[in-house]
């Protein structure tokens, strides 16, 4: 019996609970386009009439991520359908579930706003990485809603001009308090939390292996998205992909993701504000645990590991940017599935060096069904950098961006996204909208 640690002696474990609790959490649908989707539900919930036209601006990463990805439940694609169906069926307190209850009345409808051009999105001239409103409007009354710097965070609400409500300052000073105390913290103390705080305290992580497991199983259908884990499930049961560890930690991953990107109605458990990266860290840590057959306390501390790894390495990114995130949160991955095979904090950091040696240069052009492919790919680079750890081996301090500590190499990630790729985010987006 684990003897009960007092976090009176271990103010840092709170913190991580509540980055945890603030950041891995629920959502239906990639959490760009349904964040417009929320503002849209919001405002027309302040219109209290029916919805004729929906004028929406966002950030150009929010642009980036939003203009091909599968809307839940319409089987379209972009932030048009978003708007449209937000205003007119969204949940203004669902949050990231906005869209869980639309009825094909609804989405009949937002189809039709989008074809008879009622509905018009623009980039928004802001400063914020991540932003989007919605101006919805009937006859000559219209309200305004605008999100600012995270998915639900309303800034603001106007009604024919009149502003309603204006966010003051102060209200995000707790969470700049708390993301200052984590500042502080390295993948040491992750390792520590994750494996030795009192399990009560973390058990709640679980529902997150409960959410995704089940996009898992969804996806493995073979109905959404590019179907690659059906794809490679298939291609094991004809004997040309091995059974193995790796295999299944593959197919059941991107199948989740497949299903995600697809338009799959289920709820993903989001990491860093994103459902793949909630798949990302999740899935891997499950197949292996089911692997080892490790109990459900194993199973928890994986998890938590898992997800706080991931949500440290991603505070040292911008909340979007040209840098794909799934590499990150498979690096909190890879930390769970290394310490259900080995449980030491050495191992756990090798594999995370090796990674940081492998896949740290993939780039975000937006979110669609091909992020699939980006997900395979990092969760892949994960399994291979854990095998290599388990035997003693590392991309080392001498190669590349890595460092000897991982914590450096993990803030020279911090930089490389940060600093060095800006203009390859405004390259992509450019790309983008030509194409469009």
């Amino acid at each position: 019996m684990q003897k009960n640690i007092s976090t009176e002696l271990n103010p840092l474990w709170l913190e991580m609970v509540k980055a945890v609790k603030r950041e891995v959490v629920p959502a239906v649908g990639c959490t760009e386009p349904v964040s417009l989707a929320l503002a849209s539900a919001i405002a027309a919930k302040r219109l209290g009439k029916s919805v004729e036209r929906v004028e929406a601006k966002v950030s150009a990463n929010m642009m980036k991520n939003g203009m091909g990805v599968i809307v839940p439940g319409t089987d379209t694609a972009g932030l048009l359908i978003a708007a449209a169906v937000g205003a007119l069926g969204g949940d203004p307190e669902g949050q990231l579930e906005v869209l869980r209850n639309l009825t094909l009345k609804q989405v009949e409808e937002g189809k039709r706003m989008v074809a008879e051009k009622r509905v018009q999105i623009a980039v928004a001239d802001v400063p914020n990485v991540l932003y989007s409103e919605a101006r919805v409007i009937h006859g000559e009354e219209w309200v305004r809603v605008c999100i600012a710097d995270n998915h639900t965070q309303v800034v603001r609400i106007e009604h024919n001009g009149e502003l309603v409500y204006q966010a003051q300052p102060q209200e995000g000073e707790a969470d700049e308090n708390s993301a200052c105390f984590l500042a502080e913290m390295g993948a040491q103390d992750v390792f520590e939390f994750a494996t030795k705080a009192p399990l009560e305290m973390i058990g709640f992580i679980k529902e997150a292996a409960r959410l995704n497991d089940a996009l898992a199983n969804e996806g493995m259908n073979g109905h959404y998205g590019l179907q690659i884990g059906a794809t490679l499930k298939r291609q094991s049961e004809q004997g040309l992909l091995a059974d193995c560890l790796m295999s299944r930690v593959l197919m059941r991953t991107t199948a989740a993701s497949d299903a995600r990107m697809g338009g799959a109605s289920l709820p993903a458990m989001t990491n860093s504000g994103s459902g793949n990266q909630g798949i990302a860290a999740t899935v891997p840590v499950i197949v292996v645990a089911e692997y080892v057959k490790a109990d459900e306390e194993a199973l928890i501390r994986a998890l938590m590991l898992s997800h706080m790894m991931a949500i440290y390495i991603h505070g040292k990114l911008p909340k979007l940017s040209a840098l794909c995130a799934v590499t990150t949160a498979s690096m909190g991955a890879a930390a769970g599935m290394a310490w259900l095979l080995k449980k030491d904090f050495v191992t756990v950091s090798m594999a995370i060096s090796s990674m940081i040696g492998d896949v740290a240069g993939m780039i975000c052009d937006g979110a669609s069904n091909s992020c699939a492919m980006k997900v395979s790919t990092a969760v892949g680079a994960a399994c291979k950098a854990v095998f290599m750890a388990l035997e003693g081996i590392r991309v080392t301090g001498h190669e590349g961006i890595v460092a000897d500590n991982v914590d450096v190499s993990i803030a020279n990630i911090g930089d490389l996204a940060c600093k060095g790729m800006l203009q390859t985010d405004s390259q992509i987006l450019q790309i983008m909208l030509n194409k469009a």
